[in-house]
């Protein structure tokens, strides 16, 4: 007796691996980007950051302080939301081989995500909360309410 099985339909077959609903490769360029890789070109990121907080306060990194933590703060969010909003990446994404790719209409494009994305997306970033919100696709809150996702190049 024989029985034939109908495929699955459903949201289980339509998530097959993170990217495969916006239309993204399961590996290679242009597909999401693993957490390494975004863990690692965020510490890049933060330490670039410290690294501009220590020339503009005169102070060491380890050394810490009021004054050398809000600088450090605002020297990542200006060098996050201006880079990933018109360049499409930060210096640490572009070391790991990422960029941010805006998503309109369930399709990421090309582009640049644009300044408002790149602000609103740094903005949550330094909230750490909504980063660390995610879904299937891998997309944080702040990716979500900026309308991106991070692609590997």
């Amino acid at each position: 007796m024989a029985s034939s099985a109908s495929p699955a339909t459903g949201p289980s077959e339509e998530f097959r691996y993170p990217g495969n609903r916006l239309g993204l490769p399961e590996d290679g360029s242009g597909s999401v980007g693993t957490w390494g890789r975004r863990l690692l070109a965020l510490l890049i990121d933060w330490l670039l950051a410290g690294l501009i907080a220590s020339a503009l306060t005169g102070r060491p990194m380890w050394a810490g302080g009021n004054n050398y933590s809000l600088m450090h703060t605002t020297a990542f969010f200006a060098m996050s939301a201006i880079l990933v909003g018109l360049a499409g990446s930060t210096i640490g994404h572009r070391l790991f081989g990422l960029r941010v790719a805006p998503v309109r209409d369930s399709q990421t494009y090309a582009g640049p995500p644009g300044l408002l994305a790149g602000i609103i997306r740094t903005l949550l970033i330094c909230l750490l909360i909504p980063a660390v919100i995610f879904d299937r696709e891998r997309r944080g809150l702040h990716d979500l309410a900026a309308k991106t996702i991070v692609v590997r190049r």
